[in-house]
């Protein structure tokens, strides 16, 4: 039997963002190199796991509690940290790149605060201007401290998270891509799927990558829960279909089989006009609560609640005319309340229709963040650290 040596610490907190959670590293407790760092942040998480469940890892085997940030503090001009999102696949030896965390931005300026990152103020709320990496584009947020220290508990509560916590309000400034809001140019565009047909779709890039398509188109109904949907293969290949042949058109891969490796981004999700449903944790929500049904899928499977990016997508769809979202609300609206399967979330827009198209000033929201446990994590010497 071979000398496996001893298990390395490095330095991490386990931290809830909005309705995700993961492990939060500093930059410089990381190996330099890209390669063998994805290599000791898998190892970490438990992934690859055959057998989906991340038991020797800090994953919670969901595609909501299987990421990893990493923060530094910042070199550009008005930023004071940046902050690079991973999304751990759970079965393959793969961690995405691609995209943002819209939850876990969420404990980002908590995060950079604890560690000394970013200097509070003795008492009031902390501005902690954020530069994601992963789409590079600025985020502010608004931490509440208390004699300069994060004040992570309150009485805000957040559909999808079962106890309350202090409010964070995030700012998401020109959330879209350098290519515009709509990288086809249009609202809405008639896709020729193949093996599927012709589906209308709202291919978007706010925030992250989505693709908007209507329930109905899909026979479904819009109120469903996961067990609905993670339960019906043939429904969730045809999700797949949609998402990768969108992400070719959409310019973010070449080829579909590519696309189908690329599993973070886009993410596709589904719309309808408002209507009663329950919740998964049995609440009942009336069609006059919110404005619109939204749920979106994440990874391969839908999502418990939302996506933070996917509901700053939601927010810059609503606000322009004839896309997906705005025709099913009967109209462009700056801000609107929709329902997933935790509940509600209330979003606002400012989008400006320009010479060169239309264009999304900022995206709001409010979420919650707090520690869960703070130290170090074990990772075996034999994934070569140096």
């Amino acid at each position: 039997m071979g000398d496996w040596g001893e298990q390395i610490k490095i330095p991490a907190v386990y931290m809830r963002g909005g309705t995700s959670k993961g492990v939060f590293f500093l930059q410089d407790d990381l190996p330099s190199d890209p390669a063998i760092r994805d290599k000791v942040l898998l190892r970490i998480l438990g992934s690859p796991d055959p057998y989906g469940q991340q038991i020797d890892g800090m994953g919670g085997a969901t595609s909501s509690t299987s990421k990893v940030v990493i923060l530094s503090k910042s070199e550009r001009s008005g930023c004071d940290v940046d902050y690079l999102f991973g999304q751990v696949s759970i079965g393959q030896s793969l961690i995405d790149w691609s995209g943002n965390c819209g939850n876990l931005t969420s404990a980002v300026g908590p995060f950079a605060i604890h560690r000394g990152l970013v200097e509070a103020p003795k008492n009031g709320m902390a501005t902690v201007n954020i530069w994601q990496g992963n789409i590079g584009k600025k985020i502010i947020a608004h931490v509440p401290v208390k004699n300069e220290k994060v004040e992570e508990l309150g009485d805000f509560e957040l559909d999808g998270v079962t106890f309350q916590a202090a409010e964070i309000n995030l700012e998401f400034l020109d959330p879209s891509a350098d290519g515009g809001v709509f990288p086809t140019g249009n609202p809405v565009d008639s896709l020729h799927v193949p093996g599927i047909g012709a589906v209308e779709a709202t291919l978007i890039n706010a925030g992250n990558p989505a693709v908007f398509v209507s329930a109905s188109s899909l026979g479904i109904r819009g109120t469903e829960l996961q067990e609905d949907i993670n339960s019906n293969a043939e429904l969730l290949n045809r999700f797949e279909a949609i998402r990768a042949h969108s992400a070719v058109i959409m310019g973010l891969e070449d080829s579909l089989e590519d696309a189908k490796r690329r599993q973070h981004t886009p993410k596709i999700a589904f719309f309808e006009e408002a209507k009663r449903y329950t919740t998964s944790a049995g609440k009942k929500v009336y069609w006059n609560d919110i404005d619109i049904l939204a749920r979106i899928l994440s990874m391969g499977k839908l999502h418990h609640a939302m996506t933070g990016t996917g509901a700053v997508a939601i927010a810059a769809a609503a606000s322009i005319p004839g896309t997906i979202v705005s025709k099913i609300l009967g109209g462009a609206m700056s801000e609107l309340r929709f329902g997933h399967p935790s509940g509600t979330l209330t979003v606002g827009a400012e989008a400006a229709d320009e010479e060169t198209g239309w264009t999304v000033k900022k995206v709001v929201m409010s979420r919650s963040a707090r520690r869960l446990m703070e130290g170090s994590v074990l990772v075996p010497d034999f994934v070569n650290l140096t």
